[in-house]
């Protein structure tokens, strides 16, 4: 209990000095005009169009990681909105949609969004102060097991983490612990990121502390506004064992993103993780959000830039490139695949080698199914001993001495497994005429039991 409370605190000085999400709450006075909503959604004005003009370039100015870059998009949005450009917009969405366009066609930058505030105030409310937007934030959060989807122990003793956010460590560190410490008896580690947009680099540092046995440097950002660079190192100690051993492999798609790109990034350059899927999309920037509440809008605003201290530079703009580049949706087949084919060669022991292979074959089979006709199935039916195994409309179906029956799925070469009993296959045998002549069962551990036809 005082080492998880030492994290804590750890934890939560991590998240002072850390790069994460900012709400920060504009003056009302920087607004000209409130907006209004005219028919079924937001309107804008002449006065509110330029008010949400000035706000935006100005935070731009003072904060944008790269201040030509901020003077270039003021410029071209002042003028488009001096020349009459935006004369014609009067649906706030469509116009923070142009505006956030208007500014990307400037600094390529993905994470740089002008949309719609959330949770807007009605007409003389206050709306929610930034103490109850924070809760509210922790408690979404919280509801969604601060993204840690799924946590599974795949057949090979295969380790497998869907983490779709990177949830601040101080709040969410307990449940990063609860999910490694659960899979710290795996052979393989798989972190699918697919799904995972970014989030806060604490949680990078607390994940990335069990994979390394000696302190590493992991990523550093340059912060405009202070001239300041902040460093991420990995933590000396962690609650429970460390990880070092283990193969691991990190899944990408196209919609991974940010702080989920970092932590590929990094274990990419540390040749410490073998990355399967799609190149990511490519925003190194870490944000904090600008709220203009009386113009009903906000914004994702980059303040800094990522310097990995190996590469020296980042992934803006290009994102990561797989080591086994497959489309998203067959990656973690993929990864468990190279996982199973690492660990084989490195197993010792006969009986798990073979479970392996078995794992192997299993994931094989699914990867390029077997399809088989009608007329090639018919002469697997009839009786063996206690088993038996019936044809209905397309598919073989197999029982033994009146359990549950199980529909068989061909794997090739007269072997077949049984859908929903992953331990056991059957073998088919041919006399040298062809005919099926016995049943042979396979078990994962070895071990085979052999049955003559005796009908059918």
């Amino acid at each position: 209990m005082k080492t998880q409370k030492n994290f804590r605190q750890s934890a939560l000085r991590l998240a002072v000095i850390g790069l994460v999400f900012a709400l920060l709450l504009t003056p009302s006075a920087l607004a000209q005009r409130r907006v209004v909503v005219g028919g079924d959604e937001l309107t804008v004005d002449a006065a509110s169009r330029a008010a949400i003009v000035d706000a935006v370039t100005e935070a731009l100015n003072e904060v944008y990681i790269f201040p030509d870059k901020a003077a270039d998009m003021d410029e071209l949005v002042s003028l488009k909105l001096k020349e009459g450009a935006y004369d014609h917009i009067t649906s706030l969405m469509a116009f923070t949609d142009l505006l956030t366009k208007d500014l990307r066609s400037i600094c390529k930058d993905k994470h740089l969004r002008v949309m719609l505030a959330t949770d807007l105030p009605e007409d003389g409310d206050e709306g929610p102060s930034p103490e109850e937007r924070r809760a509210q934030r922790l408690a979404e959060q919280r509801y969604q097991n601060f993204g840690f989807q799924k946590i599974e122990r795949l057949d090979g003793n295969i380790g497998y983490i869907d983490l779709r956010m990177f949830a601040d460590a101080s709040e969410a560190g307990e449940t990063a612990i609860a999910a490694l410490n659960f899979l710290s008896n795996c052979d393989a580690l798989i972190f699918d990121l697919r799904q995972n947009g970014g989030g806060s680099p604490t949680m990078i540092q607390l994940i990335s502390s069990y994979l390394f046995d000696e302190v590493q440097h992991l990523n550093s950002f340059y912060i405009r506004k202070t001239d300041q660079t902040r460093q991420f190192w990995t933590q000396a100690k962690v609650v429970g064992p460390k990880l070092v051993d283990l193969p691991v492999f990190v899944l990408t798609s196209r919609y991974t993103f940010s702080a989920a790109e970092e932590f590929t990034y990094n274990l990419k350059n540390m040749e410490r993780a073998t990355i399967v899927g799609e190149t990511t999309g490519g925003g190194a920037h870490p944000v904090e959000f600008r709220r203009f509440t009386e113009l009903g809008v906000e914004m994702s605003l980059p303040y800094g830039r990522a310097i990995n201290p190996i590469t020296e530079t980042n992934w803006e703009g290009t994102g990561i490139a797989p080591h086994i580049k497959v489309p998203a949706d067959e990656a973690l087949d993929a990864a468990r695949l190279e996982a199973l084919k690492m660990l084989v060669h490195k197993v010792a022991d006969d009986g798990k080698r073979k479970q392996l292979e078995w794992a192997m074959k299993t994931l094989d089979a699914a990867r390029n199914p077997v399809v088989l006709s009608e007329s090639k199935l018919k002469p697997y039916v009839g009786v063996f001993g206690p088993r038996a195994i019936r044809l209905e409309k397309g598919s073989l179906f197999y029982s033994r001495d009146g359990r549950p029956e199980f529909e068989l799925t061909p794997m090739g070469d007269d072997l077949f497994g049984l859908k929903g009993l992953e331990y056991f296959r059957i073998q088919f045998v041919r006399d040298p005429s062809g005919k099926v002549t016995k049943l042979v069962g396979l078990y994962d551990n070895g071990m085979t039991d052999t049955n003559e036809r005796t009908g059918g």
